[in-house]
């Protein structure tokens, strides 16, 4: 069909929609159409939907995103590019018609685009929540035929445009996976009833100040011996003293990322099982094993289900996450910082350009091999997307430690580095470099650094050994 004929239909539909008779919608219609005015509607149910933690949140984020990207292309560019004309409102009833005149092009419709892409990008993070916004962004664009201010082309091109920015948006914004990373099955875990034989270490200064992890636990597993650390007697101490006893079967921790690592070393000193609840502000380890709620630990702790993860260590110290040298926990903190403003790949652009003109590069031989750096990244497993925003591991049990630099003994290598995080793809540039082993030796030129380990810091050294040791034992629900 010509364009010609395509145009012909749409203004015959446009009619017909126009002729139809009035109705109690008409006034609904009207309004929800003034209310998506400028996105208020969408950033009104971005704010209910951030109120909660986890998917929502994120959706909320990536659909605010989403519609800012395609509100800017279809306004700024396409509207003035094709210059259609609004549709004749001679025909229209007057209860029908908006207040205030459009000025604007018609073609295509805003609205739609704003309602198609905020609504794909909360589907990519909640399906469940996307398709019961679905309706609402149909409507939205219905309601802007019914008004007359768009023929139905308008907004059929105005609801695929923003649904496609949505989707195009996770080559530079990655959707996290469903489905927790994979694990090897244990073979022995005892089933605490009440949590009987078990001792968790509760980090209090963990998560939300309003939060009481040591309250939940106890009444989750009331059996289990419940202590809550201190600047004087930290999560390791504390377990460390409990697993010295007869009585103690589990060892348990309550918090974020780095108290988990302590509780791991101390659990792997004592060849313990050990049980983790989500605490702590962005539980990364308890995330990627699929433990998501204080409830779903103790459940596991209850039926006795446990599964078998990977463990690294650096110079001897266990981490569960990750480890690095340079400018990365630096970029990580700015990142998180502008991510809920900026969304994660601009925000990583702006967080590197900052970190690295600030920065200074490390002279290393990383396993035999002379570079300089401006970061050097360890995973414990190999960690996806690749590049200067790893986030999360489709495995916990590949036996490999992913090592990640950033070198700056290239030319423009901070340019580089700032252009390919912005563009998505800075784990193509040339200053970018990866393996994967089970082991790695790192000599600092430069002088003495510190490593950081899992929101943690340990001493400055000159000499670095990552590699894997043996296995942890960890409760979970999961039956895979």
């Amino acid at each position: 069909m010509t364009p010609l004929r395509l145009r012909y239909w749409d203004a015959r539909l446009h009619a017909a929609i126009g002729a139809l008779p009035d109705s109690p919608a008409d006034r609904w219609l009207r309004r929800l159409s003034v209310t998506a005015d400028h996105g208020k509607l969408w950033f009104a149910v971005a704010l209910v939907l951030g109120l909660r933690r986890g998917r929502l949140r994120r959706g909320a984020l990536r659909g605010v995103g989403s519609l800012a990207v395609s509100s800017t292309v279809v306004n700024a560019v396409l509207k003035k590019l094709f210059g259609r004309v609004r549709p004749d409102l001679a025909n229209l009833a007057s209860h029908r018609r908006l207040s205030r005149a459009h000025h604007t092009f018609s073609f295509p419709s805003g609205h739609s685009a704003s309602a198609g892409a905020f609504a794909a990008g909360v589907a990519l993070e909640s399906p469940l929540a996307g398709a019961a916004l679905g309706p609402l962004a149909l409507a939205v664009g219905y309601s802007r035929v019914h008004v007359g201010v768009h023929y139905p082309g308008d907004v059929v091109s105005g609801l695929a445009i923003g649904t496609g920015v949505a989707l195009a948006g996770r080559r530079w914004w990655p959707v996290p996976p469903t489905e927790p990373a994979r694990v090897r099955p244990a073979s022995a875990a005892p089933a605490l009833p009440g949590g009987e034989g078990l001792v968790v270490a509760v980090n209090p200064r963990s998560g939300p100040e309003w939060y009481d992890p040591a309250a939940e636990v106890g009444e989750l597993l009331p059996a289990a011996e419940v202590q809550s650390a201190s600047a004087e007697r930290g999560v390791g101490e504390l377990l460390a003293e409990a697993a010295r006893s007869d009585r103690v079967r589990a060892l348990g921790v309550a918090g974020g990322d780095g108290s988990v690592a302590a509780a791991a070393a101390v659990a792997l000193e004592h060849d313990l099982p050990l049980v983790v609840v989500p605490a702590g502000t962005l539980n990364h380890f308890a995330r990627d094993l699929g433990v998501e709620t204080p409830q779903e630990a103790a459940a596991a702790v209850e039926h006795g289900r446990a599964v078998c993860v990977d463990v690294a260590e650096v110079n001897g110290v266990p981490f569960l996450n990750t480890a690095s040298i340079g400018a990365y926990p630096e970029l990580v903190r700015r990142r998180d910082a502008l991510e809920g403003r900026l969304g994660r790949w601009l925000a990583t652009a702006v967080a590197a350009a900052r970190v690295l003109r600030e920065e200074q590069p490390v002279s290393m031989v990383v396993d035999g091999r002379p570079v300089e750096v401006w970061i050097l990244f360890v995973g414990n497993c190999r960690y996806t997307p690749r590049g200067l925003a790893p986030a999360w591991r489709p495995r916990l049990e590949d036996g490999l430690l992913d090592v990640q630099y950033l070198r700056a003994d290239v030319p423009f290598s901070r340019t580089r580095a700032v252009l390919g995080a912005l563009l998505g793809v800075s784990d193509r540039s040339s200053g970018y470099a990866t393996v994967a082993t089970p082991e790695v030796r790192v000599q600092l030129w430069s002088g003495p650094e510190a490593v950081a380990y899992d929101g943690e810091t340990a001493p400055a050294a000159s000499s670095f050994l990552f590699r894997k040791r043996s296995p942890l034992t960890v409760y979970c629900s999961r039956t895979d």
